[in-house]
This record gives structure tokens, sequence and C-alpha cells, in this order.
């Protein structure tokens, strides 16, 4: 009966991979890939690959692994290399004979360049390379678009709040993670909750807080959340009772330094804004402490959200800061996370301070749009062939289709340099002495290189 392990590497692959070790030429004995995100309209950060490494390439293939693979693919219609398998058994106790050089993770640079190189060290497993591209790209690709989109998304912040705001303490926190029931699998949650915090501090996936510590040597908790309400916990109420839903919220969770959110719009958003949250808990918010974060959850983000702050405005007051935008007291704010995505976010930003008022006094959550809306195409990531030894002879190889520009590939052996604040990828034989910033992070069955996320958050900065 074939496999159901998913944790078998050799099974961790397209099955069209599986036939390629029959179809190199003659004699070949290393062959060099690369992986780049070819195409955006925002800078990639490099993140992810430590996490697969520590999870697959460090565990040694074992004799059952190829014995299952064997079964699995030639039921499923392919040729097995069981000599190829059997000798990396054999002869490297089932570590692989492979070099990984990748740019530092955090690090933020231009699409085209390459962030990670992979070839061969032994001869005898020219063909290993390549197998291992189904894997490995997607260990790339996933969380370093999700880092990307995340670091897009604080930058904006960022420029936001130098406009209008006195202070960017709060802007680790201002993007929360809500994405994790959204997502298509717990390793989802994981690794793009995970790269959402090379950024944020702020999320509800808890399985990035259990990935931080498994791949990125974490011991001090990286992300933070706080109490808050959803909508079964206020209808559960009655809407007659919406009031003393609200009321239970703030005998609960409010007191000095704390921090509570309520969902507010399950019936009538301008009632609750008006009379409830306005008039008849205005006192009682004051009173208790802390700082209510009150949730709009529906309806057009721009409106929703300079509505409520019009409305909060009136009931609560503000004071107008340095930069001549009002602020809300420090009680109370907003977060916004319906309709949340890389592209809604700078609309509603502008739509704020158009409104006189700072981005302070808002925080966003973002669910599909940071862990789900993005696939390989997003960045137009791509892990290609670019160099192959034969007969001790190298040689560039590259693809160039006459149909689209766009998907040529890089020729020869990939460095990348940094120079006068630029990134640029050139032939690592053109290199010279210039420092290569492709670092070797695994050789022949060790991690070299293992980084704790604050260091990669420091990278990024």
């Amino acid at each position: 009966m074939y496999s159901s392990n998913f944790n078998n590497l050799l099974l961790n692959v397209d099955s069209y991979k599986a036939s390629h070790w029959l179809q190199y030429p003659p004699n070949t004995e290393h062959i060099s890939y690369y992986i780049e995100a070819r195409k955006s309209n925002f800078d990639v950060v490099m993140f992810g690959l430590q996490a697969f490494i520590k999870e697959y390439l460090l565990v040694p293939i074992t004799q059952t692994d190829i014995d299952q693979a064997e079964i699995t693919l030639t039921a499923h219609g392919l040729p097995f290399h069981r000599k190829g398998w059997q000798r990396l058994l054999e002869k490297h106790k089932g570590l692989l004979p492979i070099k990984i050089d990748a740019v530092p993770e955090g690090t933020v640079l231009p699409v085209g360049n390459v962030v990670c190189q992979i070839v061969n060290t032994d001869p005898e497993f020219y063909w290993l390379s390549g197998y291992l591209e189904t894997a490995l790209l997607r260990a790339v690709w996933y969380p370093s678009t999700v880092a990307s989109i995340s670091y897009f998304c604080k930058q904006k912040i960022k420029q936001a709040l130098l406009k209008s705001s006195d202070s960017l303490d709060g802007l680790d926190f201002q993007l929360h993670d809500f994405g994790a029931r959204g997502a298509s699998s717990l390793e989802t949650v994981a690794l793009g909750g995970l790269a959402h915090l090379v950024n944020f501090r702020g999320t509800d996936s808890v399985s990035a807080l259990l990935a931080a510590k498994r791949w990125y040597n974490v011991t001090k908790m990286p992300a933070f959340s706080i109490p808050a309400a959803e909508h079964s916990t206020i209808t559960a109420w009655g809407k007659d009772n919406e009031a003393m839903a609200y009321d239970n919220m703030i005998t609960q969770f409010a007191g000095d330094k704390k921090i509570y959110a309520v969902v507010s719009d399950s019936y009538n958003l301008w009632n609750a804004l008006e009379n409830i949250w306005g008039e008849q808990l205005h006192q009682k918010i004051k009173e208790k402490g802390g700082r209510l974060v009150i949730r709009p959850d529906s309806g057009d983000p721009i409106e929703i959200v300079c509505k409520t702050l019009e409305i909060l405005a009136e009931k609560f007051g503000t004071t107008v800061n340095s930069k001549g935008y009002k602020v809300l007291p420090d009680y109370i704010r907003i977060i916004q996370g319906d309709g949340i995505n890389m592209n809604s976010l700078d609309p509603i930003l502008d739509a704020i301070m158009q409104k006189g008022f700072s981005v302070e006094n808002v925080n966003f959550g973002m669910g599909g749009g940071l862990l789900q809306q993005v696939n390989r195409d997003t960045m137009s990531w791509a892990m290609k062939a670019s160099a192959i030894c034969i007969n001790g002879e190298w040689k560039d190889i590259f693809k160039a289709p006459i149909t689209s520009q766009m998907k040529r590939s890089k020729k020869g052996i990939q460095a990348l340099i940094y120079e006068d604040n630029q990134w640029q990828t050139v032939r690592q034989d053109e290199l010279a002495n210039r420092e290569n910033q492709l670092k070797t992070v695994f050789l022949n069955g060790k991690l070299l290189v293992d980084e704790h996320l604050d260091s990669i958050r420091d990278r990024t900065r």
C-alpha cells in the first residue's frame, strides 16, 4: 500500500520531479539553482528559509522513507531512483549533500534579485537540487510574500503617522493579524503569521507564537493580543440588552493600563456610538480606566472609519497635536478589521487625515488580505537552474521564451552585492573583490546560521 506519511521528504515533491534524474546530460556533476521574486510593485522581505531547514532538512532520510517513496511513486506511474537514494543513505547517512546560500532573513531588497541559491556538493547527486524545488520554493515564496506585504503596510502606516502623529510608539501594534481562521492550513497560519511578526507585534494567530519558538529561537513572548468581543458574545444578550453586553465588557476588562476591544455593529453601529458608548456608558468608560477599542465591522471602510471618528470626537472630545491633527482621549480608540488589504489601506489612511484626524486613533486588523489572498504569482516567484557542471566544466543554462520577456531566467552561478545603498544581482565570476551578500546557511546536513527573530526584526528596520 502506498504511503500516507507527510513527513517523507522524498514525497514532498511535484510528481514529474521523480523522472528528472534520467533527463540530464551524461556526466552531469552539479546543477545550481536560484530563487527570486521576478515582479512586484513592492520590495521583497526574505523570510522563512530557516523554518524549512529546521523542519525538513536536519532530519536524515531513512530506509523507510525510501521504501515508502518507491511504492508510492511507482504506483503513481513514475520511475523511482532507488539506486540514487540508497546511495545517499549509505554514503551520507541520509543527510543531504547540498549547499544553500541565502541573503540574511529580514533583508529588504527590490524584486529581480536572487535571495537564495542551492547546489549539490557531491557529483553523484547532481539531480538532488532540482528534486527539492517544490518544497524549497514553497518554503521561501509564501512567508516572504506575507512578510513583504506586512512590511509594505507598515511603511504606509509609518508615513501616515509621521505626517499626523507626534509619536511612532504604537507603530508595532498598528496592524493586527486576524488571519488564522481564513488560512488554508495550520502550517499556513504558523508560517504566514510568523512572517507578519517580522514587522509587527500584534496577532491573534496563536500558531505564529509557537512557530517563533520552534524555528527562530524565541523564548520570550514575541507578540500580544487583548480581550475582545465577537458578535456572539454581544448578540447572546439580545438586541434589547445591547447596552448591558457592552457594560459587561467594561466591568470584566477595563482597568488601569488594560486594553479591550468591543465589536459594535451587531445592530445599529451609529446608535451604539452615539447613544450607548457616547451617552449611557460614557462616564463608566472614563472612570474604569484603561482603553476601549471600538470595532466597527461592516460597510465601506473609509465611510465607516471616518464617521466613527467624527461621532466619537463629538461625544468624547479631542485634542490637537503638534502636527495639527485631532486625537481622541487616550481611553478610546478604533480598530478596523473589515476590508483591509494592502490596496485598501492607503485610501483609508488618507481619508482619516483628510478629515483632520491623526492616524494614531485607528488600528487595523488584516485577515485574508495578509495570510490568504496571496499566491506564487503575487510577486512572480521562481526557482530556476542557471548553471551546470559537466565533466568538470561549468556552463550557463537559462530559459528565454520568445513569448514572455518576464520569464527569462538568469545565467550562471549568481551572487548578490550591496553598493551605494543599492542591491544588484551579478554573476559570481564577476564578483571580483566585492562582498557576496548570499551567505551559506546550510551545508551537507548542517544548519550554519541559526538566527533569532529579534535579529531579523532589527534587519527590517
